[in-house]
């Protein structure tokens, strides 16, 4: 081999081992594996400007737009009103298999979001229950159509660039149909092995509250305990950060001082009992908003706040809206509330002021699950002109010859012309990270083809199976996919292992199609880990699950998933 093509290999690791290491920034590891075989010559800035506008990284960035104006729709809404009655039995299939179809049009991540109050609150069955399942059903759900997940998209895209002619809408519904057959039948059995939780452990554990003792307060010079702080209504006093000192565990014989900042955990609705103590100002009553109703908040994986602390992301001004609690996967947070970096995943109680719901920027940095709901929310003939133009657009390009992208372009226009979508909430929220992302891997597998080194991959398979089943290296490209799935996320994996396998499939002059659907299953196939895919965050942090919950529930589901798809990959799409 070539210094170049060794040189190659290196850029590949390299990308690998970065999106390993540096998880939560994707965008920034394919951007500098763009730089790096721009600098190297492997690609030419035509070859960077061609992939930039692929087909179909296009229409996988028009559908994120689209879902925009999609999330506000009432259909969402409508579905988490409709699913608690009757049986026990027959409102777990509902809730599951309408989670699946309804995230095989849109995004899972806005589908899970919507019920995980509902579940929550239901009174018909135990949540714990049924959480970590309303994940595995959105992602089955995600491998339904082409639209249904972006790894799918993903993957479309990158074999679009090699000049083949693409996906179609259903291509994957025969497949995904069944995995979601077994996979839900695994779920349903063995739902009641999932651990019991108490409704109000769901609603208020391991919440943070925060309240500052005033330099007037009577509390002064006295005990918890003889200030009664000792045992409050569902409240509890955990620490005191006293002059940037944190006092952990306190003690009933713990003197008050003046300007000690009391942290509290416990329920979140008992916390203006805080408010008749003389001189305890809570943390949202510093700004004159905390009121009784209150208003509970996911952060997105995108949000802007991400990576800050409450006083560096300028939370008041920016959302008219006070922190009252934080919470965070399941797990107490420690020290003063505006001293706690934000992550995705974080859960926020606020206390809103009047501007709050009229706020643009609220879609762009948050799921609201409760309280107020954003006054951009759709409505009458908007309302049903969203839905019914996203179906039709999907029907067109199915039973058409146009294509998908024409379709995508006319529904965002007839979006943006009915006030259904702004240009402004397309400018704030565009999808660079997944352009980046997808931009990085079209890049990178154009550097593979360039310098060579993906027909040294083709010949060097083709001698090792040598006289050896090809069906060796397909379940080899699907395990390896798994795998890097549930170690960096799903888009990159995807990305990273795609023109491995179809260089393989080229290697063993094959029919590629069967290799990358491997690689479009085995990415969305995260069932093991809470961390390989956004819906598994939210409810481990919706569920206060453990690591080991993921492990002993979603081993099952993750053999059964891959065993059918590996069976009927073949079948549909035979070598």
């Amino acid at each position: 081999m070539t210094i170049q093509q060794w040189l190659m290999i290196a850029v590949f690791i390299a990308t690998f081992v970065g999106l390993l290491k540096y998880q939560r920034l994707p965008e920034r590891i394919f951007s500098l594996t763009v730089l790096a075989c721009l600098a190297l010559s492997f690609v030419s800035v035509d070859d960077i400007l061609t992939n930039a506008v692929n087909p179909g990284l296009v229409t996988l960035l028009l559908l994120v737009i689209c879902s925009f104006s999609f999330e506000r729709t009432s259909i969402l809404r409508r579905l988490s009103n409709s699913v608690f009655n009757g049986s026990k039995f027959r409102s777990m299939l509902r809730l599951f298999i309408g989670t699946a179809f309804a995230s095989a049009l849109m995004s899972n991540t806005a589908v899970v979001a919507t019920l995980i109050n509902s579940v929550k609150n239901n009174k018909l069955m135990n949540a714990g229950k049924l959480l970590l399942p309303l994940s595995y059903a959105a992602i089955l759900g995600g491998t339904l159509t082409l639209v249904g997940t972006s790894t799918n998209l993903i993957v479309n895209s990158l074999l679009l660039e090699h000049g083949a002619e693409g996906f179609s809408f259903f291509d994957f519904s025969a497949i995904g149909l069944m995995a979601l057959f077994f996979c839900l039948l695994i779920i349903v059995l063995r739902a009641r092995t999932l651990p019991h939780m108490e409704q109000r452990a769901l609603s208020t554990q391991d919440y943070l509250l925060e309240a500052e003792v005033a330099d007037d307060s009577k509390l002064i010079n006295k005990s918890i305990e003889e200030n009664g702080l000792r045992n409050l209504d569902s409240l509890f006093l955990a620490e005191i950060v006293r002059k940037g000192r944190l006092i952990s565990p306190v003690t009933p014989e713990e003197n008050l001082q003046a300007g000690d900042k009391l942290i509290f955990s416990g329920d979140i609705s008992k916390v203006l009992i805080l408010q008749q103590f003389d001189g305890l100002t809570l943390f949202a009553e510093q700004d004159d908003l905390l009121r009784d109703n209150l208003t509970e908040v996911l952060i997105k994986s995108d949000s802007a706040i991400t990576g800050k602390t409450l006083k560096k992301a300028g939370f008041r001004a920016r959302f008219d809206a006070a922190v009252v609690a934080v919470r965070r996967e399941g797990c107490a947070l420690s020290g003063k509330l505006g001293d706690i970096v934000l992550k995705p995943g974080d859960f926020l109680v606020l206390a809103v002021g009047q501007d709050f719901a009229s706020r643009t920027n609220l879609s762009k940095n948050f799921f609201i699950l409760s309280g107020h709901q954003a006054v951009n929310m759709l409505s009458g003939w908007r309302d049903y002109g969203t839905i019914w133009g996203f179906l039709l657009a999907i029907a067109v390009s199915v039973l058409t010859p146009v294509s998908l992208l024409s379709c995508l372009f006319v529904y965002v226009a007839a979006l943006i012309f009915s006030g259904a979508l702004t240009v402004n909430e397309i400018k704030r929220r565009f999808p660079l990270e997944i352009w980046m992302i997808v931009l990085g891997a079209l890049t990178l597998a154009s550097a593979v083809e360039n310098t060579g080194l993906a027909s040294i991959i083709a010949s060097s398979i083709e001698q090792l199976l040598d006289g050896r089943s090809v069906y060796l290296a397909f379940i080899a490209i699907f395990i390896i996919t798994l795998l890097m799935t549930e170690l960096i996320t799903n888009s990159a994996a995807a990305a990273l292992t795609f023109p491995i396998a179809y260089n393989i499939a080229i290697g063993l002059g094959v029919d590629p199609i069967p290799f990358v659907m491997a690689v479009a299953f085995a990415a969305s196939g995260s069932f093991i880990s809470p961390y390989g895919y956004q819906t598994n965050v939210m409810v481990y942090n919706a569920g206060n699950y453990q690591l080991t919950d993921f492990v002993k529930f979603g081993l099952p589901v993750s053999v059964v998933y891959s065993v059918t798809v590996l069976i009927m990959i073949p079948l549909v799409f035979p070598f």
